[in-house]
């Protein structure tokens, strides 16, 4: 706010003082004051417009001296105004009139003014307490129905959480027993398929298949117990697996020297380093 502005508002005010002065209503108070306090009243009232008259005059002054110098009159006028407003803005007010009879008077008067709007405040505050209550209540009775669904809802998770423990281990398990169940499969059936090809191309001797030949025999007559190749085979590999630090299989008479012979000699079995009568299958992997 600038110099000119705060002349205007000086002024504004002090014209409306002087007509507030010039249309005060009748004394409200008068029937309650006796006649010293009222005149006490009066004089303190005159006095006052006095003192505005004064400054309403110093200002109208001001306004007349400025036109003759305008920068300096409005600097000097702005911190003029400035102090005062600072001034006024630091002390503290004090009543118009000091008559103990004056001020009981007007405490009178404004007492059930001041009575009625404490009133109003007391019922806006208790309007305000009861809305304040019953959100209150509503907003407990909202933060229950959450809690319930909160712990239903955990609930729920909880026994998701385990069914599907549940049926990811039931799943892994039936899983691991489909696979077992297809490797058993294709172990008989490679078991089976290995059969069939020995037997067809590997059979064992016939018992004096050998005595119409008119070369001579390299191998003595055959034994009537011998095992088949498959089943030397099934041995040395069951054996590798079940016990691979002693993968040794003992070589009997159930034996047929031939096979033993071709699988050693195609590097399918190896003998013992130090028992000849023992053999094993070669380590494929």
């Amino acid at each position: 706010m600038d110099a000119d502005e705060l002349l205007e508002n000086a002024k504004a005010l002090a014209n409306q003082m002087s007509e507030y002065q010039d249309n005060l209503p009748p004394d409200a108070l008068a029937s309650e004051l006796s006649e010293a306090a009222r005149v006490e009243l009066i004089d303190e009232c005159e006095e006052q417009f006095c003192q505005l008259q004064q400054l309403q005059s110093e200002i109208t002054l001001a306004d007349t001296e400025s036109l003759q110098n305008p920068d300096h009159q409005a600097a000097s006028r702005l911190n003029t105004l400035a102090a005062e407003l600072k001034e006024w803005q630091e002390i503290q007010p004090k009543l118009l009139s000091s008559n103990p009879e004056v001020l009981l008077a007007v405490g009178k008067k404004e007492l059930p003014c001041l009575n009625k709007q404490l009133e109003m405040v007391l019922s806006c505050s208790q309007a305000k307490r009861d809305n304040l209550k019953d959100v209150l209540k509503s907003e407990l009775e909202w933060l229950e129905q959450k809690k319930e669904v909160l712990k239903a809802a955990t609930e729920q998770v909880t026994a998701l959480q385990e069914e599907n423990s549940r049926l990811s281990e039931k799943g892994v398990l039936q899983d691991m027993k489909k696979k077992i169940h297809r490797l058993k499969e294709y172990h008989e059936n490679l078991l089976e398929t290995l059969g069939d090809i020995l037997a067809e191309h590997f059979p064992l001797p016939q018992q004096g298949g050998n005595a119409n030949k008119k070369r001579k025999n390299v191998f003595p007559e055959p034994r009537a117990d011998l095992i088949p190749l498959h089943d030397i085979l099934e041995l040395l590999m069951n054996k590798l697996v079940e016990t691979p630090h002693e993968p040794y299989v003992q070589i009997n008479d159930t034996f047929w020297p031939p096979y033993i012979e071709m699988l050693l000699r195609h590097g399918i079995a190896s003998r013992h380093p130090e028992d000849c009568f023992k053999i094993r299958l070669e380590a494929f992997y």
